[in-house]
């Protein structure tokens, strides 16, 4: 529930008063009291929140940002602004999707966002597809055109392409003209990449993803590779990347991240390229508004799909974030708070 009093918010949310395993230190709240929006800031009742890696990390403390506690998890949300800051630019009643303020994150019936970080959709927009949008598209747009530079013609491998951010860069990467190899664990996940739009799936578990790569492309190899594992995936990277190539480093799902040997760098002449789209929030947020339209107009030109394989209530977090980071899902996990 939400109920919006004056200047003061109470809603139910997920809240950890500890650092630990979600399923160990979250625990569900229905009394929690936000904070009357400052000049910029506006409180969303949350129709719908996705669930990311992050959130795990976010509890466990591993995460970029340490929101002090107690704190509430949920780093993209779809909502209705039904309290806004004197100053804000989104009026109540406005549609909105963007990431939240912690520690008041989405895990909830309401949340805290500044008004630069969330931007209005439209109304026939579902709030579940557009909840399963915001990390993965923007991250997939930063990463594919502004720090890769992809170019129509070019080969494009996405590892991981299965599940939510790299179905996102599948769909990205056709959109932007480029020719797509996806890599995923099992049958199932393979016929995944190629619901997405991936040309070629590979079962990194039963193939030599580098020579297979390197065979679909005549020996050229990938122009742009995008590695959210990290580990021995992007060793494997290394051996199938062109020349001047650029190797995308978005995390490290896998469990560790790699170290790149300098010298092969120099003589294959490829780039390792950092992709921190959190940071763009707060040193360039106007790039952030720029995605997002261009990301309506492919959703609307029906060019991308999030891939929500499942609808889960409030109450069901913790199990959702353990299949999450165990990697038994397909696509994103969208809560909606019932």
């Amino acid at each position: 529930m939400v109920a919006v009093t004056g200047s003061s918010t109470v809603a139910t949310a997920w809240r950890a008063r500890a650092h630990g395993e979600p399923a160990d230190v979250l625990a569900l709240e229905t009394d929690v009291a936000l904070p009357a929006p400052d000049a910029h800031e506006v409180v969303l009742a949350v129709e719908a929140c996705a669930l990311n890696f992050a959130d795990r990390l976010l509890c466990t403390g591993q995460y970029q940002e340490h929101p002090p506690l107690p704190f509430t998890p949920g780093l993209e949300a779809c909502g209705t602004v039904v309290a806004a800051g004197a100053e804000a630019s989104l009026p109540v009643g406005q549609r909105v999707l963007g990431a939240p303020l912690l520690p008041h994150g989405a895990l909830a019936t309401a949340c805290l966002a500044l008004d630069t970080d969330v931007f209005p959709i439209p109304d026939h927009l579902p709030a579940t597809v557009a909840a399963a949008m915001h990390v993965t598209y923007q991250t997939g747009w930063f990463a594919l055109h502004r720090r890769a530079g992809l170019q129509p013609g070019e080969t494009l491998l996405v590892h991981a392409g299965a599940g939510g951010v790299g179905s996102a860069a599948i769909q990205l990467g056709k959109a932007a003209g480029a020719t797509v190899i996806a890599t995923a664990g099992g049958p199932a996940k393979v016929e995944r990449c190629l619901a997405h739009g991936a040309d070629v799936a590979l079962d990194h578990r039963s193939a030599d993803v580098a020579a297979a790569v390197l065979d679909a492309t005549d020996g050229w190899g990938a122009d742009v590779i995008f590695d959210p594992v990290g580990g021995d995936t992007f060793v494997t990277s290394t051996r199938c990347v062109a020349w001047e190539g650029r190797i995308l480093i978005i995390g490290a799902a896998g469990g560790r991240y790699a170290e790149a040997r300098t010298n092969h760098v120099m003589v294959k002449n490829y780039s390792v390229v950092g992709v921190h789209w959190g940071g763009y929030r707060s040193r360039r947020p106007e790039l952030l508004a720029a995605a997002h339209r261009d990301l309506m107009a492919l959703w609307s030109a029906g060019a991308i799909a999030p891939a929500v394989s499942e609808v889960l209530a409030l109450a069901d977090v913790p199990a959702g974030l353990d299949r999450l980071t165990g990697g038994s899902t397909t696509g994103k996990l969208v809560v909606v708070p019932r």
